[in-house]
């Protein structure tokens, strides 16, 4: 779990996450929505120890972060997983050897028992045959799924998404959520995505938290959104005339 404590955080004078608190529980999918420059990015980057708060705290399983020493909060960051919004994999690298990094660079495994969990996450996103394959040789979905597989290789506690879905076709798209969400599940993480796609709210939103001008608007899940009457939330979830059309669907089903 990871709990957030009346965070704020300023660039300048510029107030950008103005004071809220919220919390993300094990084995869910917790979504983070907002318009383009609500403060998702800032708080993503918050909640991976990458910019610190002035006000406020986040909590990791009960472990203040402001409160570890620097080797403590290194060894929690370690815990966390990472899949970036273009899935940031190394051009020069294999599939495998992308997969490899983080066992290369945090671990003191041997080359057997690196390979080993490689070969492992890797057949849990479904790609036996792509060890020996380069970016540039497989698909965007592909990509994204070795980037899913890089994320989990070292068994985090947290794992965290940056619009996973950019740049992927809507059934690919549905592939990678169903997968993280899998993942999720199996391993009791801590998920916390970052997401514009709104596919992706009514499929695996099990926490949804909207941001507004770096306050919390709202929260609740993907069935409580249907509901609710906030009109912030509201006017963005269903700008597109199709998700109108399933709100109005479903509440007629609920009368």
């Amino acid at each position: 779990m990871i709990e957030v404590n009346n965070i704020e955080k300023s660039f300048g004078d510029a107030h950008i996450l103005k004071g809220f608190s919220t919390c993300f529980d094990k084995g869910k999918t917790n979504l983070i929505i907002g318009q383009s420059g609500s403060g998702k990015t800032v708080f993503l980057k918050c909640l991976l120890g990458l910019f610190s708060p002035e006000k406020g705290n986040i909590s990791y399983d009960g472990k203040t972060y402001a409160n570890l020493s620097g080797d403590e909060q290194r060894d929690l960051r370690q815990e966390m997983g990472m899949v970036f919004q273009g899935s940031a994999l190394f051009d020069s690298m294999t599939v495998s050897g992308n997969v490899m990094f983080p066992l290369e660079m945090f671990t003191k495994q041997n080359k057997s028992e690196m390979q080993d969990r490689v070969d492992t996450v890797l057949k849990r996103v479904n790609l036996i045959d792509a060890h020996h394959k380069y970016p540039s040789e497989i698909s965007g979905g592909m990509q994204k799924r070795v980037a899913i597989a890089r994320a989990i290789v070292m068994n985090p506690k947290y794992l965290f998404c940056d619009e996973p879905n950019s740049g992927l076709d809507p059934k690919t798209a549905i592939i990678i959520d169903n997968l993280i969400q899998e993942i999720t599940k199996e391993y009791d993480i801590t998920t916390v995505i970052n997401t514009h796609d709104m596919n992706s709210v009514m499929e695996i939103g099990e926490k949804i938290l909207f941001l507004k001008n770096g306050l919390k608007e709202w929260e609740g899940t993907n069935k409580e959104i249907f509901k609710t009457d906030n009109a912030a939330v509201t006017d963005f979830v269903y700008s597109s005339e199709l998700f109108k059309k399933v709100r109005q669907m479903y509440i007629e089903e609920r009368n």
